[in-house]
């Protein structure tokens, strides 16, 4: 049919035909909440980070409580995050499976005060000394001098995991990209009865300049290097395919794209190629870049929703982001 019998416009003329007809729709159950605890923060103290506007490091008292109002409002998933003091970091990231970190304290609030699906972050980056997601050694061949240790570096990774079961975690995240991770993961879990704790892989997380922000908030950038050998590189896209098929091979129960707008084609195919819930996340510099938009003006709070939607329409099941607040809290979403 052409013109004049068919109008596109006739299923557009008001807001009650557009409601009825959209294809896309964002829920409050699609959001999942990264939260950032602080060890050193005590009582109902919280830090403002200056990389994210409107977002904060909580102590273990004030986050949960802020992780309650979220969920009072429909949130249903949060991923922990954990910022342990300096003076505590070491060569093999001690502090991130010892049952007293910030993080494992973090869950067993969490599971305690809120019916939460609890997610819990599995990297080295934040608790080892050099900053890097794996155990690392000098090597003059490389291109910054050190070398990522992939396999020695599982069974850390691993007892960090197993460490969030203990916790009470539901899922455990490994975002480190070293080879095999998954499979090591699924094992330690496995045998020591944690059977049913899935694991949502950061299955394709490239080496973005979009995650400046979360390193300042998580105090987790390299202090020397970078992590190019080890993430995946923008330009490739049919790489990506192969390292979700290792982690399905693997035994994960979500897969991963990261970050989410500056890869939809990346989300896209991935959701075609696998029956597995799909996870983007919405990165810190996505959510920054927009934020510091509306404040100069350049923008509207319209961007928010819209930007939300594009990752829901090229597939993503579920989004972290750090709009989540914004979006539950002035009820962007009905």
């Amino acid at each position: 049919m052409q013109f004049p019998i068919t109008r596109m416009r006739r299923l557009r003329k008001n807001s009650k035909i557009r409601d009825i007809v959209r294809e896309t729709k964002l829920q409050k159950e699609d959001l999942i909440y990264p939260i950032y605890f602080k060890q050193e923060l005590k009582g109902d103290e919280k830090e403002e980070i200056s990389s994210l506007p409107g977002e904060y490091r909580y102590s273990l008292q004030s986050g949960v409580e802020f992780a309650k109002k979220l969920e009072a409002k429909g949130l249903k998933s949060i991923i922990v995050f954990g910022i342990p003091p300096e003076d505590e970091k070491d060569e093999i990231a001690t502090p991130d499976y010892a049952d007293t970190g910030i993080v494992q304290k973090a869950i067993r609030e969490l599971k305690k005060q809120t019916n939460l699906v609890v997610i819990s972050d599995v990297c080295l980056c934040q608790y080892t000394s050099h900053g890097h997601c794996g155990l690392i050694k000098e090597n003059d061949d490389t291109d910054d001098g050190i070398e990522i240790l992939n396999d020695e570096s599982l069974e850390y990774i691993a007892k960090v995991a197993l460490s969030h079961a203990r916790a009470g975690a539901d899922i455990v995240a490994p975002s480190d990209m070293m080879d095999g991770r998954v499979g090591a993961i699924r094992q330690a879990l496995d045998e020591n009865g944690y059977y049913n704790v899935m694991i949502m892989s950061y299955s394709a997380k490239y080496a973005s300049a979009f995650y400046e922000p979360f390193r300042q908030a998580a105090c987790s950038s390299p202090h020397k290097g970078d992590r190019k050998s080890y993430q995946m590189d923008p330009a490739n896209a049919v790489e990506a395919i192969r390292e979700c098929e290792l982690d399905v091979i693997e035994g994960c129960d979500f897969l991963m794209v990261k970050p989410a707008l500056p890869y939809l084609d990346v989300v896209r195919t991935v959701k075609d190629e696998f029956m597995l819930p799909l996870v983007a996340y919405n990165v810190s510099g996505e959510y920054s870049m927009i934020m510091a938009a509306i404040e100069k003006g350049y923008l509207t709070e319209r961007a928010i929703m819209e930007s939300l939607l594009s990752i829901k329409r090229a597939g993503a099941d579920l989004i972290i982001t750090n709009f989540a607040p914004k979006v539950l809290l002035e009820d962007m979403i009905e």
